[in-house]
């Protein structure tokens, strides 16, 4: 990882005194943020609670520079949104996770003209340093059950101050998508698809952007920690688990396994449900959640072939759901 680029005094001011440490030591560049919206940066430190911290440094650019080339006052309005979401989630409802859905401590958030500073735990430090480019079934389950406990924990919850639906592709911001979509019976059945998603009567809190990239594992991979919440909001957990297999299995492994991962993320869900008390009916919500997953693969579906036509995830398992989806809708 390089070296990040000079830390600012105010910036170093936010952190020291979140952490009670004497000096930054030295930075290291994590990532940069999409689309040139500023970067992630690990602090090490000299004396105080934490040898580490992480820096999520939000700047507003000058100049959009969109990897797919989707520029325009909406995408950035968008992304805005996204990080006052992100600093909401971590000032009012991250503390509510608990370690079975575990995310990074928030230990300061600083809104600035330019843009946002969020100073988090490194979980690096705590023992989730471990990124998968592939999976095994200890991830697997450890994915599946940082979400099953995750839906559990907000199941009934409002979202305020969070995206009133969640997701980074839900159809109400992504109209420039939509009007690319070349697929007309899709295109045609786009909002009765968002609509099934919106009205099932078993709403939580989804991550909205819960990808393999976005677990962090301890060293056997057997746990996970989740990071990056900036499409956080209501919805159907389906939207999350959906979309977590279509980020770590292609077209084959999808077809094979999505059975036997749904059986056991309802399994999770049972009982992080019974943990927490929650006085609902659950074979209800199993019902209507296992018919609404290949609706929500759908929703994804229908925004990649908008987004970025020729995707890897644009295969025969999509295309089959979808066309599941749409004959079933045309009943």
């Amino acid at each position: 990882m390089a070296e990040a680029d000079h830390i600012d005094a105010g910036l170093e001011m936010v952190v020291l005194e979140a952490t009670g440490a004497s000096s930054i030591t030295g930075t290291q560049v994590v990532q940069s943020l999409w689309s040139g919206y500023g970067q992630i940066v690990r602090c090490r430190l000299d004396s105080g609670r934490y040898r580490s911290v992480v820096v999520k440094h939000v700047r507003w650019p000058d100049e959009q520079n969109h990897r797919y080339g989707w520029n325009s006052n909406l995408s950035h309005e968008r992304k805005l949104q996204s990080y006052q979401v992100e600093s909401t989630w971590y000032d009012g409802y991250a503390h509510a996770c608990p370690p079975a859905c575990r995310v990074p401590r928030c230990l300061a958030l600083q809104a600035r003209p330019d843009g946002v500073i969020m100073v988090l735990e490194d979980v690096d430090a705590s023992g989730f340093a471990g990124r998968r480019e592939q999976v095994g079934e200890a991830e697997l389950d450890a994915c599946l059950s940082w979400l099953a406990n995750f839906h559990a924990t907000f199941m009934g919850k409002h979202p305020e101050g969070l995206w009133t639906t969640g997701t980074y592709w839900h159809l109400a911001t992504r109209p420039d998508e939509l009007d690319a979509l070349d697929d007309g019976p899709l295109k045609d059945a786009a909002s009765t698809i968002d609509r099934r998603l919106s009205e099932s009567p078993f709403q939580t809190f989804v991550h909205g952007d819960a990808k393999l990239a976005n677990f962090c594992f301890d060293d056997a991979g057997r746990t996970a920690a989740a990071v990056d919440f900036q499409y956080v909001g209501g919805g159907c957990g389906m939207k999350d688990v959906a979309y977590f297999i279509s980020s770590c299995l292609d077209e084959d492994a999808s077809e094979a396994m999505a059975p036997d991962l749904l059986d056991h993320y309802f399994e999770l869900l049972h009982e992080a449900l019974t943990n927490a008390g929650a006085g609902l009916d659950f074979a209800a919500l199993e019902a209507d959640w296992r018919s609404l997953y290949p609706v929500a693969w759908t929703d994804f579906y229908r925004f990649l072939q908008g987004w970025s036509p020729g995707h890897w995830k644009l295969h025969r398992y999509s295309e089959r759901l979808a066309r599941e989806v749409l004959d079933e809708l045309a009943q």
